[in-house]
This record gives C-alpha cells, structure tokens and sequence, in this order.
C-alpha cells in the first residue's frame, strides 16, 4: 500500500501525520512533532519531519506517494521549496487546509462564514471565511496573544510567588493544564514549590483573551460580514478554561477539534491524498472581500506581552484579499497572504 504526507509549519515547529492514501480519515499510522529551537531556519523542522515520516514508510516497506504542507504566506512557501529540493510537494494555503479539514469531519457550517481563530505560539491569526465558496472575507494577525506570550504572563506570576523557571518549563505547565485542573511547579535551583490550577491561568489571561474578543469585534466591523462560528485552532485550543472564556464572550457558537494543533496538519493530508501525481503545485484558498492596505512587516520583530502587543494590534486593519479565482486548486497570481504582523515600535 501506498502512503500520503501531510505536513503543518508554524513558529514553534512543525507537525506531520501519515496515513493511507485511501484512509485519510482513520487514524494515523504515525506523526511527530519537530519543535523549532530558538533561532533555526523556519523550514528546518519541516525537513525533519519530513525524514521521520519517510524513515517511517520505509520501515513499513511502504513509499510515500503524495506530501502536502501548509503554508501562511509566500515566504512560508519560499522555505519549504528550498528545504524539500523536490517536485512532490503540494504546498496548501494554511486556511485551507484548516476548512478542509473541518468540513470533511462535517464540522464546518454549510452556509454564512465561519472565523477561524488559530491560537498558536507566536500569535493569534484570525481569518474570516466564507463557508459557501471558502473566500477570505478579513484576517488579522497579532503577535502579542499567542502561547507564547501566555507563557511569558505565567513566569511572571510564578516568579511573584517566589518559583523562578524559564518559559520552557512555564510552558509545560501551561500544557499540562489542559488534561488536568492542578499542576505543581517547582523552582529548580531552591526546590521551592507552588500550585497552579485552571482557574489560577483562567484569571491570569483574562486580559489578552478579552483583547483578543475585541479583536474579533474589530474584523466584524471591517469585514461587515459578521461570523456565525468560531472554530477553534492551535494548541492553546486545548485548554478547557480558555474554550469557556471565549464561549462567555463570543455571541456564536464555538467549534473546536480534540487535537486542534494537527488540524492544519490532517487538512494538508486529504490534499495529499488527493493530489499524489508528480509536479510542484499549489493550491491557494479564493480571494474576496474588499482589500485593506495594511503596514508593510517589520523586520526583526520583538517579542511583546499580550495586552501590549494587542493595544497596538486593534489600532491597525484587517486584511482581505484580492482578485477572486475559479477553484482552490488552481495556482494564481493574486494568491492568500494572510495577514501583516501587527508589532510594537521599536524600543528606546
């Protein structure tokens, strides 16, 4: 039998899952995740796990047919090309692969739009889609209210309550929270110890998750297209107390996958699955909705709290895109950017 590749990318690393071509929707034979180390290239974790994967299927006897890997923006895609060296590669817009997977689980609505709200290390993304014709209707980014900066807030208040750890270990317990309600962080130098509860993170996000609704508010106005569902993407995704929060504050009805941080990953499969012939290609999520010109990005961007960051990120638009195409498959000139970073000036 014969084995697809679906691949995700982002910040923090890269996810892969592979499976069956004709199986896409079982579970998978297997899947990795490659952080990224501060610092690396962004296509390195991609290529290794792209290796483990085939490493994997030879293990099996088996051969990868069809690779497929997401892709936020041009750049994205400029990395992946070069890291991979190969013409097998379809290279899939982020949020479509996202809505892909969402309707084949028949999560995804029929009609109206839908937002996705992908929470993952480095920010929060925000992409208005329409459910009918997968056109982006508006999308922002922020840096500032990502895990990573929750990760930030979190040794700052472990730090108050005399545990000092780095943002790794903070992140750990971030994470664990979400499979359980009380985890115990300890000081590595002192041995000093605390407790930390779901409420404890519920209280300490409170700000950047409230930023983040207002953001939402601020995409419905620009897009004059108000959202019917929230889908919820990224690994944050995971913790209950921040799926209730969010549900106190949005007027729509929540979504959320069990392994929200492989949804790019598993849309990027069934695009595998169905596209295993040979020649590079793309396929590019519809244009649409009126264009609003955004800040060019900021080279060397600085890390930033949540509610900083946030501040400065509702003071700028919401990006659509241009020219509309006959089918998501199609590679085109006009193709999904999905959004400007929204960063802090520089610092005195």
């Amino acid at each position: 039998m014969v084995l697809v590749l679906g691949v995700s990318v982002g910040s923090s690393g890269a996810r892969a899952v592979l499976t069956h071509s004709d199986q896409p929707h079982l579970p998978p034979i297997d899947r990795c995740h490659i952080p990224r180390p501060p610092g690396a290239p962004l296509a390195d974790p991609v290529l290794a796990a792209v290796q483990r994967m085939h490493t994997a299927a030879r293990r099996r006897d088996e051969y990868i047919t069809g690779t497929a890997v997401t892709c936020r923006d041009h750049r994205h895609a400029e990395l992946v090309t070069e890291a991979l060296d190969t013409d097998r590669v379809a290279l899939v817009d982020e949020p479509l692969a996202q809505l892909r997977y969402l309707r084949f689980t028949e999560q995804l609505p029929l009609s109206g739009s839908v937002l996705l709200f992908d929470l993952g290390a480095s920010g929060l993304t925000l992409t208005q889609v329409d459910c009918r014709t997968d056109s982006v209707i508006a999308a922002a980014h922020c840096p500032g209210l990502g895990g990573d900066a929750y990760d930030e807030l979190l040794c700052e208040w472990l730090d108050k309550a005399g545990v000092f750890t780095d943002e790794a270990a903070a992140r750990r317990y971030r994470e664990a929270l979400s499979s359980t309600r009380v985890v115990t962080a300890a000081d590595p130098a002192t041995a000093e110890r605390t407790v930390i509860t779901r409420c404890d993170l519920t209280e300490l996000c409170a700000e950047p998750v409230a930023e983040a609704a207002a953001l939402i508010r601020r995409v419905s106005e620009k897009s004059e297209v108000p959202a019917e569902t929230v889908a919820l993407l990224g690994g944050c995704a995971r913790n209950p107390a921040l799926r209730s929060r969010l549900a106190e504050l949005f007027d729509v009805p929540l979504i959320w996958d069990r392994e929200p941080e492989y949804v790019s990953a598993r849309g990027a499969l069934l695009f595998a699955a169905r596209r295993p012939s040979a020649g590079a290609h793309t396929a590019h999520i519809r244009a649409g909705g009126q264009v609003v010109p955004l800040h060019p990005p900021v080279a060397g961007r600085r890390r930033v709290y949540a509610a900083a960051a946030v501040t400065i990120g509702l003071g700028a638009t919401v990006a659509g895109l241009l020219t509309a195409q006959n089918g998501t498959a199609q590679p085109a000139r006009n193709t999904y950017v999905p959004t400007d970073v929204l960063d802090a000036p520089p610092e005195p």
